[in-house]
Parts: structure tokens; sequence; C-alpha cells
């Protein structure tokens, strides 16, 4: 049986998705991009700011269904432009610890509402 998970602490779906859906053990969490769930904005800054934020987004859903960063087994990260994964993975390191999760980066040609960055997971409990 899936299970909606939602919070107030992440951005709201802007189209006819959910954040996240529970099924058993596993959580599948929808891309979050570097929305500002108190403004509604994308966040100022560049490619470092971003990823911040879209993981800040990641967390708060994971913390939501009672998990953390350490229950992530995959992640999916999109990028408007290759040449800033160097920048992405910097920051995205300062929220994995090892064993890290599996992990695919593309580039893509562009994203919602001109984001940077977008970045899914799938977590187990």
């Amino acid at each position: 049986m899936k299970q909606v998970i939602s919070t107030s602490k992440a951005p709201a779906a802007i189209g006819p998705y959910s954040q996240a859906i529970q099924v058993g053990n596993l959580l599948y969490a929808s891309g979050q991009i570097p929305i500002d769930p108190s403004t509604g904005s994308i966040v100022d800054g560049g490619i470092k700011e971003q990823t911040r934020q879209s993981l800040l987004n990641v967390q708060a859903i994971l913390e939501e269904a009672g998990l953390s960063f350490a229950n992530v087994v995959k992640t999916t990260v999109f990028l408007a432009d290759i040449s800033d994964f160097a920048d992405m993975n910097g920051v995205y390191a300062e929220f994995f610890t090892e064993p890290y999760p599996a992990r695919s980066a593309v580039a893509v040609k562009s994203l919602p509402k001109g984001a940077l960055v977008e970045i899914e997971v799938v977590a187990a409990g």
C-alpha cells in the first residue's frame, strides 16, 4: 500500500505529483529543485547555494518519513550545466557519509523554474 509523504518544510508540488511516496520500507522522493519553502522562490546564488537548498528540501521530506540521509540508497542529480558538477559534488558531500548511496548525475537541457539543479532520492527504512 502506498502512503503519501508531505511536509510544509519542503516546497509544495508544482504539478500533479507528490513530494514522496512510501511503499513498504522504500521511499521515493520526487526531484527537489532549490525553492525556499518559506518564499516559494528559487534561492539566490549559484550552484552551491542551489544544491544546498535542494538537499535541505530532500532532508525535510526524509525527516517527515522518519528517515535521514543515512537511509538514502540511490540519488539522481540533474544539472542544467555539467560544468557545475564539481561545485555540486562539494556541497553534496556535506550531506552524505560512507557508505555513499548509488548516484547518477546527468546534464539536462533545462529544469523547472530555471533551476540549476534538481535532486531526487530513493531511501530504505
